[in-house]
């Protein structure tokens, strides 16, 4: 019976999912009598800071959203700009004689469930209605076979909640005070934070070695085809039997690990030009049979990686793409850790197998993958395409990065399905003597494939881009042991060992997983932050952290080293599954990891070296803080005396201790990768000029006038006296402002110092005596008129521009559209989720990125000249995802009466005199609740 002939019977239903654009999918598939509204993500969650707490709660509880002397009972707020939605929501439900809940079937899905339960209240039948695809079939068969909540998955994913939300909002102040306001921690953050700065040591403690080989090309004699190539290369691999070193046989620090012969470059020159006149010969030719098997179908992380690898997308604009195309019924739900396929969906491949490639590429029996996630969890299914027929990539209608995701998927899904592929690999040893007697032997090796398999479809990328693709082959010529050999040209190769490669976000995700630290499912998010944080960022595709990154990795790993231990981390992620599946409770868990109760009670230390029990007392180990010197470890050491320092404000170098002679200072830049800050570049840097440029001193003040270099670019300013008050009411400010931009500190003047700082300059008065300035802001030369201010073209005009001139400004219509739109800077390609092309182009604010809807600027690590479209695509979804900007309404100012007899004026200064010290107590609680709200709200309470 259909869903639409059961509701006529039944009266009408609501379906809640959590997207509008799932919401209209489904609504399409069930018809009339059903009613189907987004929730739009979550509705309720932890409060974001002290004032959204209601005011019942105190202390503790106001500042952790989290009643933690009460079983760790959260405290759960309406989000403010849900609470229109839930009214929506409540108002639907009047009119509704059934309520099924269609959020996603995983840990994040149940909760949000839950919480509409919660807050909804429902008195009308409420089932649960789960489907990992959305097609026709598939909706209503959800309908049809509903079931209950699974408390079990809703209190799994409290537990991860209210650990992050401790972890976030205890270790996060650390880091306020002894490294940088506005910093954040995370239990999976800080760990993924760390695997990149270690990586980073690494390349910084890495010393380079030297070696060199022979590459010989070696020809047949005979006349070559396509499959008897005339020609074969080999690289020199033993010397009188032992064997050449090569990349893999040096230490990081350059030194020879193993037993082999190291060739320097007189060595490999020499042993060439002995081999000028050799006789070669074939040695021997081993031949192996060669086979390979299809991959998985994907599931989350090797989607993430695949697409980074060969789309060139982020996680998080893999993520976004691959929701579009779930919510649209084109693929299986994207959040899984699964590899299995369905019954249906291996028929619908081994259907597209035979009917694509032909019966001789489909396998006698259907293959099933194992899963390798330890305790999979999300949802059942591989990621596949949607529905019992699979649409090929042509027959979706899809464009741009949706099409080529979409055809990813397809393909890997496709190809799952599909023989192995086989042929032979061959390995040929080619020797001779030396005319200096020395015996010299070279390796060749190839491969050929009978039979493509599942590579006719699909062969997957790799990492390193040198890496040969599993489809590439390498035909050798047809020889035989003792076949003669020329030598047609014998080449001399130097090389040097390379660093480790920094992670990219396929890597790193490939690194979490492998470790088992964190869910496949936020990997995305997990990067997003660190990137957003400023803990890392981008140079091309690869993760490069940041100065001050290293600061935060070094205070966790010296006084939290527990809390960012690998193994630790891992094995909380076994517990927080062990509740999911039962196996323990929450509340002891809990307990245990905040207060340290057991074994481990008061042992605070025994918590941060890792040492014991992996579970110690949280809120001990952040009360303690005197322990932590912030700048030892904000101080990094660079070589001849000169130090890193990370400080509030920045990275800067310097050598010696301040106010001491000899001492110098200089600022490194916020985008420069730790392991090119060399001691030659640090001396450069600390060579340069301070910044301080004597420009002369002014005639009229007597104070000498310097130019700077400051942080946000170069300025003039006077030089007070010593004794001058710096702070209280008498404090004196230094005139100060900034250099045009067609100047530089090179050639700035005294009298342009001075004119600079005459600024701003009175133009003259209009007819009605109001005064015209012409003023330097920060958005470039503007003129004022009382509260009317009208921009200049050049600063140039802030001098020369007449009163004449400025009236003739202010005569014309003041213009509230923009200006003349400027040519984009770059053009980025088509945005994944609006579908419009996103180009980035130069604003009032700087460069930034927009798709004509949405702008974003870019950060202060991105530039224009490296920006990928998948970083363009980020900053835009970070701007939806925000909202709007909220307009700060305006009170009307109220007029006062237009007599006031004396004796009302007196009473009204005694009521005001009286109110002072009340309103000032007010005032203070009020900014103080704001400050922890805002504080609060920059702690990190996700993984």
């Amino acid at each position: 019976m259909s869903p639409t002939s059961e509701t006529a019977k039944g009266g009408r239903r609501l379906v809640i999912v959590e997207s509008p654009a799932k919401a209209k999918t489904i609504k399409g598939y069930l018809g009339p009598g059903y009613v189907v509204e987004a929730s739009v993500g979550h509705i309720r969650d932890l409060p974001n800071g002290a004032a959204e707490v209601p005011d019942k709660y105190t202390g503790e509880v106001r500042r952790l959203g989290v009643d933690v002397e009460n079983d760790f009972e959260p405290i759960y707020v309406v989000n403010a700009d849900k609470k229109a939605q839930v009214k929506k929501l409540k108002d639907l439900l009047k009119d509704s004689d059934e309520l099924f809940l269609a959020t996603d079937e995983d840990r994040e899905g149940e909760a949000i469930a839950w919480h509409l339960l919660e807050v909804l209240k429902p008195k009308v039948p409420v089932k649960r209605m789960v489907f990992h695809e959305i097609t026709k079939a598939a909706i209503q068969e959800a309908v049809a076979s509903p079931r209950d909540l699974n408390k079990r998955m809703v209190d799994a994913q409290e537990t991860r909640r209210i650990l992050d939300r401790l972890y976030g909002y205890e270790v996060s102040p650390v880091l306020w005070k002894k490294v940088m306001p506005r910093l954040s921690a995370g239990r999976v953050q800080s760990v993924a934070t760390r695997l990149v700065v270690e990586r980073e040591r690494e390349r910084i403690a890495f010393r380079s070695a030297e070696y060199w080989d022979l590459t010989g090309t070696f020809g047949t004699g005979r006349t070559g085809d396509a499959s008897d190539p005339s020609q074969l290369v080999a690289r020199l691999t033993t010397v009188d039997g032992k064997r050449i070193a090569q990349g893999r046989d040096f230490s990081s620090v350059g030194q020879l690990k193993s037993d082999t012969l190291h060739l320097d470059e007189a060595n490999a020159r020499s042993l060439a030009a002995a081999l000028e006149n050799t006789r070669f010969a074939v040695r021997s030719v081993e031949s192996k049979p060669y086979r390979r098997s299809p991959y998985a179908p994907f599931r989350t992380t090797t989607m993430q990686q695949e697409a980074s690898r060969k789309l060139g997308f982020g996680a998080k604009a893999t993520m976004q793409v691959a929701q579009k195309l779930y919510e649209n019924g084109f693929i299986t739900y994207m959040r899984t850790d699964s590899t299995t396929l369905s019954d249906t969906a291996i028929t619908a491949a081994r259907a597209q197998v035979t009917q694509l490639y032909g019966s001789d590429y489909l396998p006698d029996k259907p293959r099933t993958y194992a899963g390798k996630v330890k305790n999979a969890q999300e949802a059942h299914e591989a990621i596949r395409p949607s529905g019992d027929r699979f649409r090929t990539p042509a027959e979706t209608g899809l464009t741009g990065d949706q099409f080529r995701l979409y055809e990813l998927i397809w393909k890997r899904t496709v190809a799952s399905q599909m023989k192995d592929a086989v042929g032979n690999s061959v390995t040929v040893k080619i020797g001779g003597t030396a005319a200096d007697g020395r015996d010299a032997e070279f390796n060749a090796s190839g491969k050929t494939i009978t039979f493509h398999g599942f590579m006719k479809a699909y062969v997957e990328g790799a990492d390193d881009p040198n890496a040969e693709l599993d489809d590439r082959e390498r035909r050798l010529p047809q020889v035989s042991e003792g076949d003669a050999l020329s030598a047609d040209e014998i080449s001399v190769d130097g090389h040097a060992t390379k660093p480790p490669a920094r992670y990219t976000e396929a890597s790193l995700v490939k690194e979490l997983e492998e470790r088992e630290i964190g869910r496949p499912s936020t990997y995305a998010s997990i990067i997003g932050t660190i990137l957003d944080r400023g803990y890392v960022f981008k140079k091309g595709t690869a993760l490069v952290p940041s100065f001050l990154s290293f600061a935060v990795v070094n205070l966790l790993e010296k006084h939290f080293g527990r809390l960012v231990d690998y193994d630790f981390t891992a094995r909380m992620e076994d517990d927080l599954d062990r509740i999911a599946r039962g196996e323990a409770q929450a509340v002891p868990w809990l307990r245990r990891f905040y207060f340290g109760e057991g074994d481990d009670a008061g042992a605070a230390s025994s918590a941060g070296n890792g040492d014991g029990d992996h579970l110690g007392g949280l809120k001990e180990l952040v009360t303690d803080l005197g322990a932590i010197d912030a700048r030892e470890i904000s101080s990094f050491p660079v070589g001849e005396g000169i130090v890193l320092r990370v400080g509030r404000y920045g990275p800067y170098i310097e050598r010696g201790e301040k106010d001491a002679e000899g001492h110098q200072r200089a600022d490194v830049p916020d985008d420069m990768p730790p392991d090119e800050l060399t001691v030659e570049y640090a001396e450069e840097l600390l060579a340069k000029p301070s910044g301080d440029f004597a420009l002369g001193t002014d005639p009229t003040s007597g104070h000498e006038i310097i130019a700077r270099d400051g942080r946000y670019g170069p300025y003039v300013t006077e030089v007070l006296p010593e004794g001058t008050p710096k702070t209280g009411k008498n404090a004196v400010k230094p005139r100060t402002a900034s250099l045009f931009k067609s100047m530089s500190l090179d050639t700035v003047t005294l009298a342009d110092a001075l004119k600079l700082m005459s600024l701003p300059r009175v133009v003259g008065a209009d007819a009605e005596g109001v005064e015209i300035t012409a003023q330097n802001g920060r958005y470039g030369p503007y003129l004022k008129k009382g509260t009317d201010s009208r921009s200049l073209e050049a600063e140039e005009q802030l001098f020369n521009i007449t009163l004449e001139e400025a009236l003739a400004i202010y005569a014309q219509p003041k213009q509230r559209g923009r200006a003349a739109a400027k040519p984009p800077l770059k053009e980025l390609g088509e945005d994944p989720v609006s579908g419009k092309p996103v180009v980035v182009k130069d604003g009032r604010f700087g460069a930034y990125v927009t798709d004509g809807e949405t702008n974003a600027t870019l950060r202060a690590a991105d530039s224009v000249e490296d920006i990928t479209p998948e970083r363009g695509y980020e900053l835009l979804e970070e701007k939806r995802a925000k909202g709007p900007a909220k307009k700060t309404a305006k009170k009307a100012a109220k007029k006062a009466p237009a007599k006031k007899t004396a004796a009302k004026k007196t009473a009204a200064k005694k009521t005001a005199a009286k109110k002072t010290t009340a309103a000032k107590k007010t005032t203070t609680k009020t900014a103080a609740a704001k400050k922890t709200a805002a504080s609060a709200a920059q702690a990190s309470d996700s993984e």
